[in-house]
């Protein structure tokens, strides 16, 4: 159980996907501007996680690892992704159409997030088993949504912030999502 905890908060702190492996970061930046938008990314993308990670570990463990084709782990991985954001998406348009618009183009592009596709193959890499697989996916994809649920808010106060003309708009994005990124190295060296 302790190393379950130590891999949730891992995923979610110090090894962030957005913050510290600066994978994500299209949407990190795209859909930050309101807090429900980044909201609902965020458990988008941690639905997406989990679902890939639940079909991908038994697919390369049952499938590709005995008949010695371990190289095709990207691109089916990528088939996996892109089906489970079909998904999504489509029960986004039909239930939740409000948030469906505002996700606009980010919702399809989940398909090529690197971090969803990150976290299936770190789950193998790392060597883990289905469980903490499981537990990795969720706490990235909770990590994801921390990322954007927090930049949201810095981006509010940015709209009301007295910045130079100079750093208006995408330069000041830029400088305070590297600053929301480095307050995250705090975590470094707590759950290794």
């Amino acid at each position: 159980m302790k190393t379950l905890m130590v891999i949730l908060l891992s995923a979610m702190l110090t090894d962030n996907f957005v913050l510290s492996k600066f994978m994500g970061i299209c949407p990190f930046l795209g859909v930050s501007k309101k807090l429900d938008s980044a909201s609902g990314m965020g458990i988008a993308v941690t639905f997406v996680m989990i679902c890939a990670t639940m079909v991908t570990y038994p697919i390369y463990h049952g499938i590709l690892v005995p008949t010695h084709l371990e190289y095709f782990d990207t691109v089916v991985f990528i088939l996996v992704i892109a089906l489970f954001v079909q998904i999504v998406e489509t029960v986004l348009k039909k239930t939740m159409p409000a948030l469906y618009k505002s996700l606009g183009v980010y919702l399809p592009l989940i398909t090529t997030n690197c971090a969803v596709l990150g976290v299936t193959v770190l789950n193998i890499d790392n060597g883990y088993g289905f469980l903490q697989s499981i537990v990795n996916a969720f706490g990235a994809g909770l990590g994801f949504m921390l990322a954007l649920v927090i930049f949201s808010g810095v981006r509010k106060k940015l709209e009301y912030a007295d910045i130079p003309e100079t750093f208006k708009g995408v330069p000041a994005t830029l400088i305070a999502a590297s600053i929301v990124s480095v307050s995250f190295m705090g975590f470094s060296g707590l759950f290794g």
